[in-house]
């Protein structure tokens, strides 16, 4: 009788402890609240600068008047509400479909040169073997990322300018007659786009390939060897399926960043003379929004700006994952 009541008392100790969970949050919470107070600064910085932000998507609605009222909220409230009016002007500007068309044309421009750049640089560094030398050029690779457009452009600006010393050499050379005005001319300013881009980012992400490629099993390259794998075969068949996933994670976020374009970067190097070629949606939004002050219709071309970007992101993501089987989702 006493074994059978210490098996029932037994029993019952058992699964009471397992009805109650091992680890409640609160007490998790209480042993590492230090961890969780570091997720502050960053979650007020999200709601202040990212949350909040987005209910000025409202005035894409409206025909806001600045004036209407004693603040900004009471002002968004005294105007008129036209729906869908402000996209329909947009679409008639022709400005706004070169703007389109021009941010479209420079983001694929970039990344069909761009982004295979940082992989073949990479790949290139992984198989120097002198350390010093690899440090080397990545440490000067990996430096212009943190100059700022107004540096580079400025850098630039006084290289190719009309006296600069790209010309000045070109001309003694008997390559060209008059001075190429790299930063007026239609057919240049693109490429030069793309270049300086190149120049400025390609270091930064090899800095991302490298890690990907320090992950690669060497013992696949030892079998490889041992099977009479050429340098090429090891390349196409180990290395780069090693690392197609961080391939994919970047051309997504590229393909997600297509109606950026580089604000930064065009806002500081154009003039009139390539408006053209070179005006795109965010400078197009930045000269109608702060330049012309018509906010309603600045703020109608952002929305349109972030949804094609979301459904760019959303489709690339799609593909990836039908066409490779690999995708961030």
């Amino acid at each position: 009788m006493n074994y059978v009541l210490e098996w029932r008392r037994i029993t019952l100790v058992s699964l009471k402890s397992h009805s109650r969970p091992q680890h409640t949050f609160r007490a998790y919470f209480k042993r590492n609240y230090d961890m969780y107070l570091l997720l502050v600064p960053g979650l007020v910085y999200a709601v202040v600068f990212k949350l909040l932000p987005m209910l000025g998507i409202y005035i894409a609605f409206i025909d806001y008047n600045m004036f209407g009222g004693s603040n900004p909220i009471q002002a968004i409230i005294n105007s008129e509400f036209v729906g869908l009016e402000n996209f329909t002007r947009v679409f008639r500007k022709t400005e706004f479909l070169q703007a389109l068309a021009n941010t479209f044309i420079i983001s694929f421009m970039k990344i069909g040169c761009v982004f295979p750049m940082p992989i073949i640089v990479a790949l290139i560094l992984h198989s120097i073997q002198n350390a010093r030398f690899k440090k080397t050029v990545q440490t000067i690779i990996y430096l212009p990322h943190f100059f700022s457009w107004v540096v580079v452009s400025g850098i630039f600006m006084t290289i190719l300018s009309s006296t600069g010393v790209v010309n000045t050499y070109l001309q003694r050379w008997g390559l060209i007659d008059e001075p190429i005005l790299f930063f007026m001319d239609h057919g240049v300013f693109r490429w030069l786009l793309v270049f300086t881009d190149a120049w400025k980012e390609v270091g930064w992400s090899t800095i991302v390939y490298l890690a990907a490629l320090t992950g690669v099993d060497q013992e696949l390259y030892e079998a490889a060897v041992i099977d009479g794998a050429k340098k090429m075969q090891q390349l196409w068949y180990i290395t780069l399926p090693s690392i197609m996933s961080t391939i994919i994670l970047m051309l997504i976020l590229r393909v997600g960043s297509v109606m950026d374009a580089g604000f930064g970067q065009i806002l500081v190097m154009y003039n009139p003379t390539v408006y053209e070629v070179a005006d795109i949606i965010q400078t197009y939004v930045y000269r109608i929004g702060l330049g012309k002050m018509d906010f309603s219709l600045g703020t109608a071309v952002g929305l349109f700006n972030s949804l094609v970007a979301l459904i760019l992101v959303v489709g690339t993501n799609t593909l990836s994952r039908r066409a490779m089987g690999k995708s961030i989702w």
